[in-house]
């Protein structure tokens, strides 16, 4: 257990109407006990856990505020030590110098994310759960939450811990059999061996793709809105945000730099840019949002070609078409109320996904959304998919992966079983980072690194 007694403002920042300090650690309740009065006279040390008092926050002789005071005792408080959390009225100065108080009679100010870290240092929850929590604070959509609260409710955990019992059994197997040949083990069987293995590979990459999947709904997609000046990029843009966050007029080249919005598209966050139109310029401040536009389109991971139906496709169309490479994209014809005069058939030939739209108009969102959806990789997506967490733990399945698929070659190739432990045990190493077991301390420091103070 911590020595330090650790607080915090634990709500966001900003007027409110109630704002809470949380303390958490061995003296929590007794330094809580010196910067709390209660109404009733009795002190919050003479309460059990699960209890709340009434009463005022007093600091050198001065009240600042009434409050509730909450009371959790170890180890059932959510980090497993003594909690107690300071309820009092939402304001900015107010949580401060409650705070202010609270560290000045012996508590230290919490780290980004300390209080996540204890509950995970006192067995409170795995890794793995412990990095859903912030993506339960930035879940956007009802599919991203769900999928947050299945990872909190450890649909992660039960996977990697069935996975890693799997290949323990295996590697003990292995290994009993390889360093006792006098004891009567039984001989490894190569083709249960395999099979195991390759059981091993379908869960492993199950994971991987509903990953790719999920992060569509859980992190947003970075997305580029393109096409030459004036074709409707920034109406667009607005159509899909809900409300005028470009400017839009009849000339073109009004947009000169990138305008960005987060918006929510069915179940899919998109991290929509508005670029400025694409096109040869001798005006510096228009070239310079040019300029930019092509950036944004090596950063992001889908592209929205905006192409105006009511004329035809000229060469900055076509330049255009060519500046997308192989990033993923999908075609807007937008102006869909006015005659067709575009190519519709040279469009086919270059893009997988085409949509007819008018922004204007506010039609053709529908058919956008489903166009998204199959771009994405989301169409059959489940929320209640067994889903990772983030980066970290995409790289850790990659790299099991890896070396299970290392022991089957080694078994392809012929090499001694030993050679299939070794790999079997990387895998499980990996496993392990995954979940938080036997984690080294610097790759717990990054973990909790992007937390918010105060969770």
């Amino acid at each position: 257990m911590n020595e330090t007694t650790i607080a915090a403002i634990s709500t966001a920042q900003g007027a409110g109407g109630i704002g809470i300090i949380r303390i958490s650690g061995e003296n929590a309740i007794v330094i809580a006990d010196k910067v709390f009065v209660s109404f009733s006279g009795n002190r919050l040390s003479d309460l059990e856990g699960y209890r709340a008092a009434y009463g005022n926050i007093v600091s050198e002789g001065e009240t600042l505020d009434e409050c509730v005071a909450l009371v959790f005792r170890a180890p059932k408080s959510f980090t497993g030590e003594n909690v107690v959390e300071l309820c009092c009225h939402g304001g900015n100065l107010i949580t401060k110098l409650v705070l202010r108080a609270v560290l000045a009679n012996g508590a230290e100010a919490a780290q980004p994310g300390e209080f996540t870290r204890r509950a995970f240092i006192n067995g409170k929850m795995n890794l793995s759960e412990a990095e859903s929590i912030m993506n339960l604070i930035s879940a956007q959509s009802k599919s991203a939450l769900k999928a947050a609260n299945e990872v909190r409710q450890g649909a992660v955990s039960k996977k990697i811990y069935a996975l890693c019992e799997k290949l323990e059994f295996t590697a003990a197997h292995l290994s009993a059999w390889a360093d006792f040949p006098e004891e009567d083990i039984p001989e490894v069987n190569d083709e249960n061996l395999r099979l195991t293995l390759n059981e091993s590979v379908k869960e492993l990459e199950a994971l991987i793709k509903n990953y790719d999947a999920g992060k569509a709904v859980t992190q947003g997609v970075p997305t580029a809105i393109l096409g030459k000046p004036n074709v409707g990029k920034s109406t667009l843009m607005n159509l899909l945000s809900g409300f005028d966050k470009s400017i839009v007029t009849d000339i073109p080249g009004t947009t000169r730099d990138v305008v960005e919005e987060t918006v929510v598209l069915g179940d899919i966050i998109l991290r929509l840019s508005d670029t400025a139109g694409i096109r040869e310029t001798d005006n510096v401040v228009e070239k310079i949002g040019v300029d930019r536009a092509k950036e944004k389109i090596e950063q992001s991971e889908l592209l929205l070609v905006v192409f105006d139906s009511s004329v035809p496709l000229d060469e900055e169309d076509r330049q255009i078409i060519n500046e997308i490479k192989d990033t993923q994209a999908i075609a807007v014809i937008n102006k869909s109320d006015l005659d067709t005069k575009i190519d519709t058939e040279f469009i086919g030939t270059r893009f997988e996904h085409i949509v007819y739209i008018s922004a204007k108009q506010g039609t053709g969102k529908e058919e956008l959304i489903s166009a998204v959806t199959k771009a994405t990789g989301t169409e059959e997506f489940s929320a209640s998919a067994v889903l990772l967490a983030g980066e970290r733990q995409r790289f850790a399945a990659e790299e099991a992966l890896n070396s299970v698929k290392s022991a089957i070659d080694a078994m392809d190739m012929g090499f001694s079983l030993d050679a299939v432990t070794i790999d079997l045990e990387n895998a499980l190493s990996k496993l392990y980072e995954l979940i938080g077991k036997n984690v080294s301390e610097e790759i717990v420091d990054k973990v909790f690194h992007s937390f918010c103070v105060g969770k």
